[in-house]
């Protein structure tokens, strides 16, 4: 796999090694002007890599130090996520430029870079996330464009096709039992989201980062039956 070089001196020192990997994309309207700003000491922000559309690879912060990529956020017990993680931005204009689907050449070279990534470091399928899975009140990046099933059929990340399951979808307003359960659900994958049993624009907002991610043919915050039972599955993959 052939990298280019492109230094960002925008990082500092890890206090451990990385235990995740978060996916973005670049959300601008070309990767010339996104690779600029990553390596812009004015703009503070950075990723350890950049890959462009037609596949090529670019390196701009050494793994081995904490790039400023993800921002406030968490995921499982990990609230300092830039400390944790290895961020891959993914250029594509984002949904405020014209959202569209990532070629082959990228999703390919996306895939080669996870393998050398988890060849490195220990990684575990439940923690190769999306931005929008940390910080759902924020991102809506990758996106549910991005092939996050094909992904794991490649053996990075984790997928499941669940048939739906039965009872009236969960949405914003409700309260009970059965809300309380989709929190805890949610909060075991890993989202911060604590259990109250009621159904709150947080949880909206989780719900439809979820979807981003592992239900991508409906993203609207609504727990219907199809959003439930993928989770259930995933849980039983963890």
């Amino acid at each position: 796999m052939d990298l280019i070089e492109a230094p960002s001196p925008n990082f500092d020192a890890r206090k451990a090694p990385p235990s995740m990997i978060v996916l973005h994309y670049t959300g601008m309207q070309t990767g010339e002007g996104a690779l600029a700003r990553l390596r812009d000491l004015q703009a503070k922000v950075s990723s350890h890599y950049l890959v462009e559309e037609d596949g090529r690879i670019f390196r701009l912060v050494p793994e081995e130090r904490r790039a400023w990529h993800a921002g406030a956020g968490g995921w499982r017990d990990v609230t300092d996520v830039n400390g944790a993680s290895i961020g891959i931005e993914i250029v594509n204009p984002g949904h405020e430029f014209g959202y569209r689907a990532f070629p082959d050449a990228q999703i390919e070279a996306v895939m080669a870079l996870l393998e050398a990534i988890r060849d490195r470091w220990s990684i575990e399928d439940r923690d190769i996330v999306g931005h929008s899975d940390t910080a759902p009140a924020r991102k809506e990046d990758p996106g549910e464009l991005f092939p996050w099933r094909r992904l794991a059929e490649a053996g990075h990340g984790l997928w499941s096709d669940a048939d739906a399951a039965p009872g009236q979808p969960l949405g914003q307003g409700d309260e009970g039992p059965g809300v309380f359960v989709l929190q805890a659900g949610l909060k075991r994958l890993g989202y911060a989201l604590p259990p109250s049993g009621k159904f709150d624009a947080d949880t909206a907002q989780v719900v439809r980062a979820f979807q981003r991610h592992w239900r991508p043919e409906q993203v609207d915050g609504v727990a219907d039956g199809q959003t439930r039972a993928r989770l259930v599955a995933l849980l039983r993959l963890t």
